[in-house]
């Protein structure tokens, strides 16, 4: 059994600061927990809002019709991990979600730009002024890097409008949208600068008061532009009481050859087969997921459920800008009746009501609760084994806790279609994580995220 410290679940507002590293092929960034006061102090409705996020998420993820006009982003209020970039000359410092499920980098920009419903939500950065850097660029139609985000028939469509720039993009997402026009500009490091960067210049957006950076695999994304061979992170905890926390997003650039990281498991990272019927699911990073254990005993999920099928449905993705893990229906259902099974607690039903988590349990009567432990093995043998802390939270104010994984109709309708699971961030809370570009493969290993990876 897994111990689960009786710690409440808040979200802290982050304050970040841009360091450096004294090797030139490696840039550190420091990597924070995003997040703003809930307007309401019941914890059940931070849960539930989380819950909704997750699921909105997941089915923007599953739903893809285009990976280029409808990028799912997860709203910057709840759950998410920032990063400062540097765009400009002189450089003007941005805050950005980093999100490796979409590949646009955007950010608010100009002094006229409106964000509606972001109310309770502040950007704690300036708008980005185009006017106020001198090597600021509109993307042209003929350059090729618009083509990137509006397909290779973007000249035919520039003729028709009779227009020499590239078009105005808009983004979607589940609880907004973002529009804006595309730049060339200068991304800014210590010691390196990035040149003619495309970069989103949103005017307007809804529910979206701050940038996005996208790591997914697409040309127009950061690992994509920056030629990394590598980049890894350390997600400290959403669970914080005190004070914000921040560790490091480290971009590697220069070759690494076949060299592994001390204590790491890797599993091959995998693309879609039929990403050609739905070009979205090019963005994703795929991971093999061949068995779920709770406790000691394996799931007995369906082979056919955790593999993607002619369609490109189904496998497993990994994705910083979900909070909760996702799962679909009939594979959550195996997974929680499992923990039903063997967890010695009284249901709370009431709970699970109000907070759009299942199932949940009365855990009082202690400082700790033991949980079965969840483990989650991959293709090539490597397994995940999750802290408690990483599964179940303990509802603030109260004795119940809750498992955060969600799945259709638990906290909201279904999406058919698309990854069967989907790895959100609270699930890879202090494990070290490492996208290996150059070797395609995932690894991880757990490791305290307080410090520096």
């Amino acid at each position: 059994m897994t111990s689960l410290h009786i710690l409440p679940l808040l979200c802290l507002l982050s304050t970040i600061t841009f360091t450096s590293s004294s090797n030139p092929n490696t840039i550190t960034i420091p990597l924070s927990p995003l997040s703003t006061k809930h307007p309401s102090s019941d914890p059940f409705e931070t849960l539930k809002l989380l819950a909704s996020n997750s699921i909105t998420r997941a089915h923007n993820l599953k739903n893809h019709k285009s990976h280029v006009l409808k990028t799912s982003l997860h709203p910057k209020s709840y759950g998410g991990y920032s990063i400062d970039l540097k765009f400009g000359t002189p450089p003007q410092t941005s805050s950005f979600v980093l999100d490796t499920g979409s590949t646009l980098v955007w950010l608010p920009c100009s002094s006229h730009y409106l964000c509606s419903k972001c109310n309770s939500f502040p950007n704690t950065t300036p708008n980005f002024i185009p006017k106020n850097s001198s090597s600021s660029k509109l993307v042209g139609c003929t350059n090729p890097k618009c083509a990137w985000v509006f397909g290779p028939n973007v000249q035919s469509r520039c003729q028709t409008q009779n227009s020499r720039t590239c078009p105005p993009y808009t983004v979607q997402y589940g609880m907004g949208s973002t529009a804006g026009f595309l730049l060339s500009e200068n991304l800014n490091f210590p010691g390196k600068t990035v040149a003619d960067f495309l970069l989103g210049c949103s005017i307007v957006s809804i529910y979206q008061p701050a940038g996005i950076a996208g790591f997914g695999r697409g040309p127009e994304s950061v690992p994509s532009q920056m030629n990394l061979t590598r980049f890894s992170y350390c997600l400290p905890s959403h669970r914080f009481d005190d004070s914000s926390e921040s560790s490091d997003l480290v971009l590697r650039i220069g070759s690494s050859g076949d060299g592994k990281t001390n204590g790491v498991s890797y599993t091959p990272l995998e693309k879609n087969p039929s990403s050609t019927k739905n070009p979205a699911f090019e963005v994703y990073y795929y991971l093999t997921v061949k068995k779920i254990v709770v406790g000691e005993k394996r799931v007995r999920v369906p082979r056919r459920l955790l593999e993607i099928d002619v369609n490109g449905n189904g496998g497993s993705i990994v994705d910083s800008g979900s909070t909760f893990t996702f799962m679909e229906r009939p594979i959550f259902d195996l997974v929680a009746q499992e923990f039903e099974k063997q967890v010695n607690y009284t249901r709370a039903r009431e709970v699970e009501k109000e907070s759009g988590l299942s199932p949940c349990f009365v855990v009082s009567g202690g400082e700790t609760a033991s949980f079965p432990g969840l483990t989650f093995q991959f293709r090539g043998g490597a397994k995940m084994r999750l802290p408690a802390t990483n599964y179940f939270s303990l509802v603030e104010k109260s004795d119940v806790a809750c498992l955060t994984i969600v799945s259709d109709d638990v906290a909201g309708p279904g999406v058919a279609g698309g990854p069967a699971v989907i790895l959100g961030n609270y699930q890879q809370q202090n494990f070290y994580v490492e996208f290996d570009l150059e070797n395609q493969r995932f690894g991880f290993r757990t490791q305290g995220c307080k410090t520096s990876v």
